[in-house]
């Protein structure tokens, strides 16, 4: 920071933009480190492991969950606090309070900013370490993956013993709303109607072409007679 007074260095501490905010989150390295990538300090990602050197948690020794550049603070897996309802959420810590006891060089850009000014045998020494990194990465993702999957088989099975009991239920319920009711009993009256209706039916049926010709043909065959007869 430029100036000097404390009022001019917190505005710019509080104003200033992310990118120059990501680099502050910085804390010191360990002794063999230090020696090794001959750094003092660097700034601190998800995945490092680190120890707390100051307040309640002194001693302290884990991986950072989180980096929070709004804030510029860390979360580190163990350290909690209650609140008032009684849930627990991280506490956060200030990364002066931190040292770096391991990198985690997964990330390609970081290796790249250690690799500088490095001979080639430590370069080749952080390449080997970056490589079993990543292979214990990939195995934790599949160890949880293969977790997950037993969680939801189980309640997959848990979900149908639960159904069955239920699907039974509904099926003797059904059964016995389907069951055929016997016929109720025919009355006398019921009886002696069926008949009277169908007669009726018959008798109301129009004679057909064919049985109106050879009438007719009778009618004149009468009048002829009778028209000789006298």
């Amino acid at each position: 920071m430029k100036s000097m007074k404390p009022r001019k260095q917190r505005r710019e501490l509080y104003n200033a933009p992310g990118h120059i905010k990501r680099n502050w989150i910085s804390s010191h390295l360990e002794e063999n480190l230090l020696i090794k990538y001959d750094k003092r300090a660097i700034s601190v990602i998800k995945g490092d492991t680190v120890r707390v050197m100051r307040g309640s948690f002194k001693g302290h020794e884990d991986k950072v969950v989180k980096v929070d550049v709004k804030r510029s603070f860390l979360e580190i897996e163990g350290i909690t606090m209650s609140k008032a309802d009684g849930n627990k959420i991280a506490k956060p810590i200030h990364p002066s309070n931190v040292m770096i006891t391991k990198l985690n060089l997964t990330d390609k850009w970081r290796r790249r900013k250690l690799e500088r000014g490095l001979s080639e045998e430590t370069k080749k020494e952080i390449e080997k370490e970056a490589e079993k990194q990543i292979k214990e990465v990939e195995e934790e993702e599949r160890r949880k993956e293969e977790e997950a999957k037993k969680l939801e088989e189980e309640k997959e099975i848990t979900e149908e013993k639960e159904e069955k009991p239920e699907k039974i239920e509904k099926s003797k319920e059904i059964d016995k709303k389907e069951q055929k009711i016997p016929p109720k009993p025919k009355t006398k009256k019921e009886e002696i109607k069926k008949p009277e209706i169908k007669e009726k039916t018959s008798s109301t049926k129009k004679p057909s072409e064919k049985d109106k010709k050879p009438s007719k043909e009778v009618k004149v065959k009468t009048s002829k007679e009778e028209e000789e007869v006298k």
